[in-house]
């Protein structure tokens, strides 16, 4: 590829260091020029931080773009946010930047890919619009974990990014920040990034979805994953171990071990299966199943502390108890046929989740004081 040779204003942003220029769309498309990491779903060592590529939005912008050719009245302002770890040359006589892609490409794409995949295709079908120009900024000498953060604030701050796919680069970020620097993060972002729990959780979601044992073993569907056998997503369990697994009123975190903490969860869920499970399409294993015993996990790992026990028999024979002492409207909820598809479990809401809890930590207070006590 030549070198480009582009008009360009360097802006300084804190110690973020950018080129504000414009392209055409032969530079931008031309081979080795930008490269999309995309987040693999599979690959839980994989550094991509991206989405998924939706080709319909991308046709959609395509023909936009097409169909102003003709009439000169396509438009495209929002500049594409463009990355590099290397530096860029800068000439202050006639402000302009020199790109050899073959010594700094490919550029990472930031923010965009939705724009130059569409430009792409646009170019595929009409040659003119190689020819249009595009305002793109250029961040130079920007390590790959700043690239991500980058990623992270742009689709947080602006626009929506998939939960799952931010979980992952959280989660990422929360494992990074005591060996890599970073850049300032906005606070809400940083908090969670410091807290960990949703780096946490979703090494909790990982191991119940992989361990061959595991009641949930492929019933995840995991950031940028198509899974058809999938009941559940990762945002949403990852969102209800944060809310109540990783709590300070869970015993289970005291403990302060990961791989016993996900033994015995992994442990908590075999029991209710074994109970639960009759092997039909549950909805044991969708949101409200995740939800309920979640949340019922404070209350049930209380008892199990007291018992000094966390085996799988323990908490079976404890379950089975607080299953048989639950009254009233929700007493069915230790049986199969509750949660099968259409039954009760299917039409909860909120609100009826938390009264089931209620009565479920009720029922297995009640087991527990059956015996005679002294006041």
């Amino acid at each position: 590829m030549t070198k480009i040779l582009a008009p360009a204003a360097p802006v300084r942003q804190g110690a973020l260091k950018l080129y504000a220029t414009s392209l055409k769309v032969r530079d931008l498309v031309s081979e080795g020029f930008y490269n999309v990491e995309t987040l693999d779903p599979i690959d839980n060592d994989d550094k991509g931080y991206q989405r998924l590529l939706n080709k319909s939005r991308a046709k959609k912008l395509a023909d936009y773009i097409v169909k102003g050719q003709d009439s000169e009245d396509a438009f495209l302002p929002t500049s594409v946010f463009l990355a590099t770890d290397k530096e860029i040359l800068f000439n202050n006589s006639t402000n302009t930047i020199e790109i050899d892609s073959s010594e700094i490409g490919p550029f990472s794409v930031v923010d965009g890919q939705h724009r130059l995949e569409g430009l792409k295709m646009a170019a595929e079908k009409d040659e003119r619009v190689l020819d249009f120009e595009v305002p793109v900024n250029i961040a130079v000498s920007l390590p790959k974990i700043a690239q991500m953060c980058h990623f992270l604030i742009v689709n947080t701050t602006q626009k929506s990014v998939d939960k799952s796919v931010e979980q992952r680069i959280i989660a990422r970020l929360s494992d990074a920040l005591d060996v890599e620097d970073m850049p300032s993060l906005p606070k809400w972002i940083l908090n969670t990034v410091e807290k960990g729990e949703v780096e946490k959780a979703i090494r909790y979601v990982d191991y119940l979805n992989e361990n061959s044992e595991s009641p949930w073993n492929g019933k995840i569907q995991m950031a940028n994953d198509n899974n058809d056998e999938a009941t559940i997503n990762q945002r949403s369990f990852v969102k209800s171990i944060v809310k109540y697994v990783l709590t300070a009123n869970n015993p289970l975190i005291a403990l302060n071990d990961f791989e016993k903490e996900k033994k015995i969860f992994l442990n908590y869920w075999k029991a209710i299966a074994a109970i639960l499970d009759d092997g039909t399409n549950s909805v044991l294993f969708k949101y409200n199943g995740a939800e309920l015993f979640c949340k019922f996990s404070i209350p049930f790992f209380m008892k199990l502390q007291d018992k000094g026990s966390f085996t799988v028999s323990t908490m079976q024979t404890l379950l089975q108890s607080c299953f048989d002492n639950v009254e009233g409207e929700f007493a069915g909820v230790g049986h199969s046929d509750w949660w099968a598809r259409g039954g009760t479990a299917s039409f909860l809401n909120s609100g009826a989740i938390n009264v089931v809890s209620q009565e479920m930590t009720r029922a297995l207070h009640k087991a527990s004081m059956s015996t005679a006590i002294e006041i």
